[in-house]
């Protein structure tokens, strides 16, 4: 993260806009920007690893596993013992993680854990998280999930209310729009291998994808699996941490470029203008998410509405392997429950544990500590 790009004017109250922050505007009434929230990092272990697997974690500074991390059950996990019960997933994890040479260890890779030495590991395929969402077996792959239950929905239609017929048509496209999406997807792998030989990339279909069609499919899943109730806890791992293969971000520069290597050269000039870009460009993929959620209805509100969507790093700068002032927005109210529209600048040196005792409470855990935490989040709900 360019962090002077990123944070705004320090007297800003309401949600404040930032050359990072700008594709959020036109949503700022649904946002909560936090600045000073803090990891402790500990020394002799690698901070990206630490930054990654440890992000979540509910472990303490000096609580650390064997592989010499502050690395136990992570938060969402944490959350999911209480509401996962309630679904038929207890909870999501995904990862935008398109490259396939293993350089790195299962802590650069993954930030949802059931505890140390236990990872919740991420799904990359979209394909394999719909067979996984919608059971769809392997002799029905190329039927349509819609033609699966159109018989039933048929029969249930005529016995729905207006607002109801309203939701279950939603509902269905939904699931149409992410099934085309796959569709046109495999169709773009089967084309791609007519290549001639040198030419073929890889066969895991989601290696081919432009990087903003990637996470946005993905997004697309969370949004089906979250608005059909299939779970109510999901993480999705825009990135992981260090990997220096190189990574195309189609639009922005015209060869695959080695985030990494950058975010360790910020005091020349033009990096810094490119990292920028970087920055910018995943803000605007997660923007779009929530305003596909904003577009879903939900009761007197919408989906965004009622939940609480995070957008973070485990880490302050690249360069300098820092944990302090860590990026963090937070959009939806959960309901009303939490406020919006608005930067909390709290004291520096403020555990970053305390935001995540903050959102497990909102969610109905009767939890006052979490890891190095201490308390929860002054004026973080509404009533608060």
């Amino acid at each position: 993260m360019v962090r002077g790009a990123w944070h705004p004017p320090q007297s800003a109250h309401a949600f404040p806009s930032s050359p990072t922050l700008q594709p959020l505007e036109s949503l700022s009434g649904k946002m909560s920007l936090f600045t000073h929230l803090d990891r402790v990092k500990v020394p002799g272990t690698d901070g990206h690893a630490q930054a990654g697997a440890c992000y979540l974690s509910t472990a303490a500074p000096d609580e650390l596993s064997p592989a010499g991390y502050p690395l136990k059950r992570t938060i969402d996990q944490v959350i999911a013992d209480h509401v996962g019960r309630e679904t038929p997933f207890r909870s999501l994890e995904l990862s935008c993680n398109s490259f396939t040479d293993n350089r790195e260890s299962v802590y650069f890779d993954n930030i949802s854990w059931y505890g140390h030495g236990h990872v919740a590991r991420s799904m990359k395929d979209p394909h394999k998280v719909f067979q996984r969402l919608f059971h769809v077996k392997e002799h029905q792959a190329n039927a349509s999930v819609l033609d699966l239950v159109l018989a039933d929905a048929r029969d249930l239609m005529g016995r729905l209310g207006n607002l109801d017929r309203h939701k279950l048509d939603e509902y269905m496209e939904s699931v149409r729009t992410v099934e085309q999406q796959i569709e046109r997807i495999t169709q773009h792998q089967v084309d791609v291998r007519d290549l001639p030989a040198g030419m073929i990339p890889s066969d895991k279909l989601w290696t081919t994808m432009r990087r903003d069609e990637y996470i946005q499919v993905m997004g697309d899943l969370l949004i089906l699996a979250l608005q059909t109730d299939l779970t109510r806890v999901c993480t999705l791992m825009v990135a992981p941490e260090r990997w220096d293969t190189p990574l195309m971000f189609e639009d922005i520069f015209e060869k695959p470029i080695r985030h990494h290597g950058w975010t360790h050269n910020q005091k020349d000039p033009e990096t810094l203008r490119q990292l920028e870009k970087i920055d910018l460009f995943h803000m605007r993929q997660y923007a779009s998410i929530c305003a596909k959620m904003d577009a879903v209805q939900e009761g007197n509100g919408t989906l965004l509405d009622n939940m609480m969507f995070a957008y973070g790093s485990g880490l302050s700068s690249g360069m300098l392997h820092e944990c302090t002032n860590l990026p963090t927005v937070i959009a939806g109210s959960a309901g009303g429950r939490i406020a919006t529209n608005r930067h909390d600048k709290h004291a520096q040196g403020t555990p970053i544990a305390n935001l995540w005792v903050s959102m497990a409470q909102v969610m109905g855990l009767p939890v006052e500590q979490i890891g190095d935490s201490t308390g929860s989040l002054k004026g973080f709900t509404a009533q608060a």
